[in-house]
């Protein structure tokens, strides 16, 4: 930092000593916090694939009575002892595959206290092999007998990030944080499993589109996959991350400071010419 200071006093004769010092303690400080907050890895291990264990869930006929009990028990009051839904309550599930029972109940998004409520993240209240039985009942209604599945480390981080942000960013923001629409509060990303991602773009929960394989394809799922995850520990190559909260608030911040160092070395200028 001496140094620094020093350096700085010799290049700059013409300008009063005080706003000399000023300037270099500034940039030097900020010299000091880019070094200490900059990223310590490699580009190699930030383009790693991320290593994430899959859910526990599964479909197996013989869990169907089972998951028959749990869910006349839970689930039938809003969508009904056939799973047909009632009108005005809650939508049919016949039809629908053991996806959507999957994404709702083990990210606690149901049971709702009230079917008016919007499903909002939460701790599970079934067990994963509570999920697995209802999730196999539901499977026996018709509809498609697989789990949506996403593999990050077989998709594409930089195609990841195209997509999100062409597809995505719109409600989530392009670095999965969220946000608010007219008529929801879109959820962050940032504890969203790859499983809980591909079942969200393949069933489109709430008030979200579903993409099917015509339009998303596997590879592009596992890459979107991908680049959601590299949002919760991204390659800050600019130094200091202020939290990840966004590029339009960073940017902020980064104004506010610049401001704050004008505004001193102002006023440092003015009390030199009043004396």
């Amino acid at each position: 930092m001496r140094r620094l200071v020093r350096a700085w006093l010799r290049r700059t004769p013409l300008l009063p000593r005080r706003v000399r010092v000023a300037l270099a303690v500034a940039c030097a400080a900020g010299a000091v916090a880019v070094v200490a907050f900059a990223p310590q890895r490699s580009q190699a291990q930030s383009q790693r694939p991320p290593s994430v264990p899959p859910t526990q869930t599964r479909v197996d006929p013989a869990l169907a009575p089972e998951g028959r009990a749990l869910f006349v028990d839970g689930c039938s009051s809003c969508h009904g002892l056939d799973a047909r839904g009632i009108k005005g309550t809650a939508p049919s599930l016949v039809g629908v595959g053991p996806g959507p029972v999957d994404f709702y109940l083990r990210t606690g998004r149901m049971p709702l206290a009230d079917p008016r409520d919007q499903p909002q993240r939460g701790r599970p209240i079934y067990q994963a092999s509570e999920i697995s039985a209802i999730a196999s009942y539901v499977a026996s209604l018709g509809g498609s007998q697989q789990l949506p599945r996403a593999n990050p480390a077989a998709g594409s981080l930089s195609q990841g990030f195209s997509l999100f942000t062409e597809h995505c960013a719109g409600c989530h923001q392009v670095v999965a944080q969220g946000g608010l629409t007219i008529e929801a509060q879109v959820p962050s990303l940032q504890k969203s499993k790859p499983t809980d991602i591909a079942e969200a773009v393949r069933m489109g929960p709430y008030l979200m589109p579903k993409f099917p394989p015509s339009q998303i394809n596997q590879h592009q799922l596992d890459s979107i996959a991908r680049y959601v995850v590299y949002t919760r520990d991204p390659d800050d190559r600019g130094g200091w991350s202020i939290g990840h909260i966004g590029p339009i608030p960073e940017g902020m911040v980064a104004w506010l400071l610049a401001g704050a160092a004008l505004v001193l070395v102002i006023r440092l200028i003015g009390e030199r010419n009043e004396i």
